[in-house]
């Protein structure tokens, strides 16, 4: 079983880089995010997921044990496959993908290549409570004490006319001053997101 694997990226193609370890060309499927910080020439540090069929073998490769460990979440769903959770988790940064499920966000998890409703509602109910994301505290987060007052949060409003869910909106303005003017607020929130 290959756990790890270093080496240089020799290329990057569609959604595979080939990372050259001792003179072998390892070809890894990895996510849009980890594909955009990878480089031609650099070395990189892998954790691997070996999915082995009667007629291939294919690794997935993750730059954070964290996004691996997600990835393995995701296989455990029933009718979801390595390239079906790679675009998953392709569709965001893995605290997206967390943030998606936990709030059942299904939309989010549909705009994945290749995923359905159905599968979709599935990944939400079957991961819901095991993707580790503390559901958010309004208050401490200097939110207001209601749906109703949030609803009515000038910042959260503009946050979901941007596509956000609420919950994501609260979220992403969790460690924004709440004293600040809206646009600054909506602005600040915007750049702490995680693309």
């Amino acid at each position: 079983m290959i756990a790890t694997l270093s080496g240089v990226v020799q290329e990057k193609l569609a959604e595979v880089i080939v990372v050259e370890a001792h003179g072998v060309g390892y070809g890894i499927y990895v996510t849009a995010e980890d594909h955009g910080k990878l480089s031609v020439g650099r070395k990189a540090k892998t954790y691997i997921y070996e999915h082995i069929r009667e007629q291939s073998h294919d690794l997935f490769g993750f730059l954070s044990i964290d996004t691996k460990n997600l990835f393995e979440q995701l296989l455990g769903v029933n009718g979801i496959g390595p390239k079906m959770a790679l675009n998953m988790l392709s569709i965001g940064s893995p605290t997206d993908v967390r943030q998606a499920i936990a709030s059942g966000d299904v939309k989010f998890i549909q705009s994945a290549n290749g995923v359905g409703k159905k599968v979709a509602e599935r990944v939400v109910v079957d991961l819901k409570d095991k993707v580790g994301l503390a559901s958010i505290d309004l208050n401490s987060a200097g939110m207001l004490q209601s749906d109703e007052k949030l609803l009515k949060d000038e910042a959260v409003e503009a946050l979901v006319s941007l596509g956000y869910t609420t919950a994501d909106a609260a979220a992403a303005l969790q460690k924004v001053d709440s004293k600040l003017p809206v646009e600054d607020r909506v602005k600040q929130a915007l750049k702490g997101t995680p693309k």
